[in-house]
């Protein structure tokens, strides 16, 4: 089966619905290292807030209707305020699956791999992913983003700089893994395009002769994500075009 458009991964979330320290309900506040993610809103309320040293602290309602989309280290939380769920569409996919993401912890569960990784896991003592362990990683992210908020809010941008300097060395044994996928992925896809481009430049086009449709259903049995409950799109059938 060919890649969606664009080489994109597509996603349904129904944000989380618990509550928070700070009086909201939500997901983990956390960012992506070298993906673009939007958010098609389908249902419900809520808003987005982000992170970012340029504009700092902000705050997107979100609504039915709504599409927002943020670059690589903006770091964002999505606030359910009543039932919202979202379509995602993830730039690069692939690469969020293989890890391109980095929660908000506090520092000390920043510093080395070990550490994040048992600070972040799903997995509880029965060995399983349980909605407890998603909460536990969920409070200590919302932690961790309530007070980089704070110092940037006070001129503190060392705070998020730091933070970054963090995440980049934590993902950075995954950098040539991602670079694989990435080149199998999306610059494959890009390349494509461009032999079209070239062929039709020349008066042909053999590769409509290869047309086909596809089809994605979401996954029925929802997963624990960062942000909510995941429904991923996985590929169901293909048939030529007829």
């Amino acid at each position: 089966m060919p890649p969606l458009p664009g080489a994109v991964g597509l996603s349904g979330l129904s944000v989380y619905p618990w509550g928070t320290a700070d009086g909201l309900h939500g997901g983990s506040p956390h960012l992506h290292l070298c993906c673009s993610e939007a958010y098609v809103v389908v249902a419900g309320r809520g808003r987005l807030q982000t992170l970012t040293l340029a504009g700092g602290a902000a705050e997107l309602p979100l609504t039915a209707g709504d599409v927002v989309w943020f670059t690589p280290g903006t770091i964002h939380r999505a606030v359910n305020d009543e039932d919202l769920q979202v379509v995602v569409v993830m730039e690069n996919s692939g690469l969020p699956e293989a890890g391109d993401a980095v929660l908000t912890l506090p520092a000390q569960h920043l510093r080395d791999p070990d550490a994040y990784a048992a600070a972040t896991s799903l997995v509880g003592p029965d060995g399983q992913p349980s909605p407890e362990r998603a909460r536990a990683r969920r409070d200590l992210a919302v932690a961790g983003f309530l007070e980089l908020r704070d110092r940037t809010t006070a001129g503190d941008a060392g705070a998020l700089t730091a933070f970054h300097e963090a995440a980049a060395a934590l993902v950075r044994p995954r950098v040539p893994d991602w670079r694989e996928r990435w080149t199998a992925g999306a610059l494959a896809a890009a390349h494509r395009t461009g032999e079209r481009l070239d062929a039709l430049t020349e008066g042909q086009a053999p590769h409509l002769r290869a047309a086909g449709v596809h089809r994605l259903s979401r996954q029925t049995e929802p997963v624990l994500g960062m942000c909510g409950f995941l429904s991923p799109y996985l590929p169901e059938h293909s048939s030529p075009a007829g």
